[in-house]
């Protein structure tokens, strides 16, 4: 696609959280999300995808393309039954013709934001628009060093029920700190082929990993904040160097006498700046 992005990025966010619950666990009563065996904790590409969705909302709400698919206004189906109406396609055809899914589809990426970027499945209903992979990937999130998440009792003065009338208290699992550390890909070759995800895009994207805590705080979710978003951008659309060597160019450790993290100042980040050819090292926070 014509104005899609033409070079390949991976990229490193490292975030913290202050006597907060950055991503909790719907299986554990909500506790902070944790690897069993290593106690890191962990704050999953759904999370992370969702505030960046939200930021986008938020600062682009009824602006042309920057719909967002993945949100709890309307059923999915609905929104897919949309495209073929505007289009003016015949419906509850199940997908019998495929240029029919393949027009539905490519209307999908160009209104919405969120599957020009991350992609969607959206081959469900009578008017299916195909299955897209987006050329934005994140992985999950874990933190530096483990986690010790505290049961903070809190007490209700105002309850809504009889039955909770009897009881006016409640746990909230909270971290007293942690530094975390996610990666992510931007593949040219896929918003080429697929998506047309474009500069300006890439542009958005950026800004909304900066910004995605500014605008989603509460009380459960502490104090927030992205410290360091690192950009590694290839000359070529295929890319000149692999992931995993890129990654290792940031290193983050505990500083020299620290055992007890509790601030960002007491970590070392390090950055070799010696790239490989053909990439170039962009430091955005």
């Amino acid at each position: 696609m014509e104005n899609a992005i033409k070079n390949r990025y991976e990229f490193v966010m490292l975030f913290d959280v202050e006597n907060g619950n950055p991503n909790g666990d719907p299986d554990a009563g909500n506790m902070p999300r944790t690897d069993p065996e290593t106690s890191l904790g962990i704050v999953t590409d759904v999370c992370l995808k969702r505030k960046i969705r939200n930021f986008v909302e938020l600062t682009k709400e009824g602006e042309a393309g920057y719909n967002i698919l993945i949100k709890a206004d309307k059923a999915l189906n609905t929104k897919f039954t949309e495209a073929y109406n505007t289009l003016g396609l015949a419906t509850k055809q199940k997908g019998k013709n495929p240029d029919d899914v393949k027009q539905a589809r490519d209307y999908i990426c160009q209104n919405y934001f969120d599957v020009r970027t991350f992609g969607a499945v959206m081959s469900t209903g009578d008017d299916p628009c195909g299955i897209v992979r987006g050329p934005v990937q994140l992985n999950f999130a874990r933190s530096i060093d483990p986690v010790f998440a505290q049961d903070i009792t809190i007490t209700r003065q105002a309850r809504t029920t009889e039955d909770r009338q009897q009881s006016g208290e409640t746990e909230m699992g909270k971290i007293p700190y942690a530094l975390y550390r996610g990666e992510g890909y931007v593949s040219a070759m896929l918003a080429q082929k697929i998506t047309g995800f474009s500069e300006d895009d890439l542009e958005l994207l950026w800004t909304s990993i900066i910004n995605m805590f500014e605008h989603d705080r509460s009380a459960a979710r502490g104090k927030l904040c992205m410290r360091k978003l690192i950009v590694f951008k290839h000359d070529s659309a295929l890319g000149n160097a692999p992931a995993h060597i890129l990654f290792d160019k940031v290193s983050v450790k505990l500083k020299d006498g620290v055992t007890t993290p509790r601030h960002y100042s007491d970590y070392d980040i390090s950055i070799d700046k010696d790239m490989p050819e053909g990439v170039t090292l962009i430091e955005k926070l």
